[in-house]
Parts: structure tokens; sequence; C-alpha cells
């Protein structure tokens, strides 16, 4: 039922996601949130505007719009309200390893097929403001396997995960990772390539073959056109099915890289078997080719200022998101990282202190950068009517160090609240206390275990990359 509330900033409760935890707060079917700062990265900043908000989709922003009669308002004086952050590069919500390091090529698995809902994770990225992530294969191959676009739908299950109508993708790899990644120990047989020369001959290769394969299919198609009911059709090889994909343009490449040189030997590639690099992720000597990666058509994905964690890292600057943004190049601001999932958007706060980029182009490149190199920018990535209505409301302005997400919106759900997080973490520890209490009492408490409580990822940028 929709009711009119008025609120504490940023809290609001109305019906209970189907599914979800208790915390999670379902739409109704019309929902104004007024007095807002707006951050709409693509059309400037409204003071005390309200958006209207109907059935999962931004129907109405501005600084004098009319609220539907029964509406749920939201009074959102003294917050900021900016679209839902997208990570470009994550490895979330995977269940289990997220690499198949068998062999140098295996665009035939994908990362939807492990989605796990469960993943804390999940929860942490909503708490600091994502709604969308790239969720990709490992970097321990030439060619990987393929990806999955999500919105952390937390509570729902891995379908309701998928990003519908995402651009299907893939993880290609350069440099360090796919040369030694089959040296899983001493004694370990090495699997080819084991040189940089190998790893573009192994791309070059698989597309010779894809190619090859995709003549094969258009003959068998001309012949069944043409009448022939005698015309067999060839085998299907999933290996190869997807980089057919990309040579006609219906899925993406998304390229883990450092150096300079690897990166143009891959927009060599691709420019050699007409096809174009979605985004070079990680990217990190990118300011080094600016010109040709632009020139190219290719988004960068990397990171506000990790270096030296690895040999390929140690020409990275702090300035490259900025210098690459100078010379006309898409770029976002990635996490690669489950704790740095949580806080993107002070990441992208550091081109401004690092390059000199205004609030404007830094929001870009967390929001509306990230969905263009997805191909989802018709949905998310700024608030505009007609729009998803992923929105994210901070006590701050995003880019400060102070700004709390308060409140997260999913498709006009509220899927993370703070205040009530709290209140259920209050409730949830008075329920263990009592279950322990009771253990004592009856004589029947055991020895206390290790804390196994899901905790955020700690790795390093190093060991995380080698995923």
């Amino acid at each position: 039922m929709i009711r009119r509330v008025l609120l504490v900033p940023a809290l609001v409760a109305v019906t209970v996601v189907p599914g979800g935890p208790a915390f999670a707060q379902g739409a109704a079917v019309v929902t104004a949130i007024r007095n807002a700062t707006i951050l709409t990265i693509t059309k400037g900043t409204i003071d005390k505007g309200t958006i209207v908000i109907r059935n999962g989709k931004i129907a109405a922003v501005g600084a004098n719009v009319d609220v539907p009669r029964g509406a749920t308002e939201i009074d959102a004086t003294g917050l900021f309200v900016m679209p839902g952050i997208i990570d470009a590069h994550s490895h979330i919500a995977v269940d289990g390893a997220v690499n198949e390091s068998s062999l140098s090529v295996t665009s035939m698995v994908g990362v939807e097929d492990v989605l796990n809902p469960k993943d804390i994770d999940i929860y942490r990225g909503l708490a600091g403001g994502v709604t969308s992530a790239n969720v990709l294969h490992g970097s321990a191959n030439a060619i990987g396997g393929k990806n999955a676009v999500i919105k952390l739908r937390w509570g729902k299950d891995a379908r309701g995960l998928l990003f519908e109508g995402a651009l299907p993708g893939i993880k290609f790899a350069l440099g360090e990772n796919p040369k030694r990644a089959s040296a899983a120990g001493g004694n370990a047989e090495r699997r080819y390539p084991a040189t940089r020369m190998g790893v573009i001959d192994v791309i070059r290769e698989a597309f010779v073959e894809a190619r090859a394969y995709q003549a094969t299919w258009r003959a068998h198609e001309a012949a069944v056109k043409a009448g022939d009911r005698t015309a067999i059709a060839p085998a299907r090889d999933l290996r190869l099915e997807p980089l057919v994909e990309i040579l006609e343009g219906k899925r993406l490449v998304h390229a883990h890289s450092y150096r300079a040189d690897e990166i143009l030997q891959l927009i060599r590639l691709a420019e050699e078997f007409k096809f174009r690099i979605a985004t070079l992720q990680h990217v990190l000597e990118g300011y080094k080719v600016a010109d040709e990666i632009a020139r190219h058509g290719a988004g960068a994905s990397t990171f506000s200022d990790w270096w030296a964690y690895k040999v390929e890292a140690y020409d990275a600057v702090p300035h490259n998101a900025a210098l690459m943004t100078d010379r006309g190049v898409l770029v976002s601001i990635n996490s690669d990282s489950a704790e740095e999932h949580r806080h993107l958007n002070q990441e992208a706060a550091k081109a401004m202190k690092y390059g000199g980029l205004t609030e404007d182009q830094a929001l870009e490149l967390v929001t509306i950068n990230p969905a263009l190199q997805l191909g989802v920018d018709k949905r998310v990535g700024s608030i505009e009517v007609g729009k998803d209505a992923d929105l994210v409301l901070y006590s701050a302005h995003p880019l400060s160090t102070f700004a709390i997400p308060r409140q997260v919106l999913i498709d006009g759900v509220v899927y993370f609240d703070r205040e009530m997080d709290l209140q259920q973490r209050q409730v949830r520890a008075a329920q263990k206390q009592a279950l322990k209490d009771k253990a004592r009492s009856t004589g029947t408490a055991k020895p206390t275990a290790p804390d196994t409580t899901p905790k955020a990822e700690t790795t390093t940028p190093g060991q995380e990359d080698l995923r």
C-alpha cells in the first residue's frame, strides 16, 4: 500500500522485498525523494530537488516537480543523491575459484554459472554505494571466461542478480599473469605461453580459428538459405562461439593489461581482426599511449593510485586517470578488490587531487563512464527520466571522506538502509547473547569456536590481481 511518510533523513519503511533479508525494503509504486542536493552527473546539480520514482524507474527529476498524491516521500534534507556507483572490474559474488587456469584459452566457461548470491561482499558493496558491477573471470588465461554484469540485489537468487539486457563480455589478459599462471608449484608442468610473445600468439591463433569457424557456419547458412535440404550444420564449438561474437560486435572484450607495449600489441591485433576492445582493465601505463587508446576507441578502467605491487606496476602514476581523460579516453575507476569496492567514491576523488579533474569529471569515473563502457548507459549511470532508479543518498558530498551512504536503492527498491542496519546489529547481538546464556544455564555450552563470520577481503592488490 502506498503511503506518505515524513522521514528521518534517509530512513523509510515500506514493504519488505520477497525473499530478501529483514532490512531490505520494497519499492512503493510511487516514491518521491524530496529536498535533496541531486547530482545528476549528466544534467548538472539540482539544489533542493525532487526525484519521483514510478515502478522502479525515474519518472521526474527537478527543482519544481509535482509529487503524485499518495506517494511515499523520503525527506532528504541535508543529503546528497547521486546515481549508484558502477564497478567495472569486480570479482565479488563468485562461488569458488575465479580462474579456470588449465588452458590458455577458456572462452567456453562463464561467471554466470557460478554466481553466489550469498556472498557477504554484495551487501558490503551496497553499504558503500555500489549498485552494479562487472564480475570478471580471473587473469590466468590469455583469453579467459565470459563475464556477468550484475546488480547488487542482496537477497535475490543468482539469476536475480543479473543485469537484464547488459551486453555480454569476456576477459582477456596480457603480461605476467597469463604467462606464469600455470606454475602452480615447483614441479608443475609449464603451460604455453611463457612469454609476452606467446600470449599475443595465443590470442591471434584463437581468432584465426574463430574466423575459420565463422566462415564454416556462414557457408552452411548460405546453403540452407539457397534451399539445400541436405546441408549438415557444423559441430558447435563452445570455445570459438564467444570469439565469433566478438568478431561480429556482439560481445565486449575486457582486457587485463599493464604495460604500454602490450596495450599497443592488443590494439594492433584487434584492428587486424577488425574488432574494438571495450575496456583495457588496470591499464596502469595507459597514460603513455593515451592517444593510441583514444584513437582505437577503447575505454580504460584503472586504479586510483595502486603502485609497485608487481613488476608491471612500477611505472604506475596516480595521474593516470586524469591524463587519459585529458587525451580523450573514456576512463573509469574500478576496484578489483572487495574492500576497495566499498569506497570507490573516494577513490574517484583522488583524480581531483592528483590530476586536477573537476568534481563532475571525478563522479563520472564511477557512474556514467563505466555505464558507457559496459553498454548499460541507457539504463544507469546518471539521474535522468526513464532510467532505472539506482540511487545513493549520502550524508555529505560523495567526494568527501565524511560521506556515508545512508540509503541505497536499486530499481526503486531500498536494498540498504544504514539506520535499519544498525538496529539489526543490536537485535542480532541480543539474540546471540540470549543463546549463549541459555547454553550456559543448561550446561550445554561448548568451547568457543573460531570466529567464522565473513570478513572483508584482505588480499593485497598484487594478490588480488593474480585472479
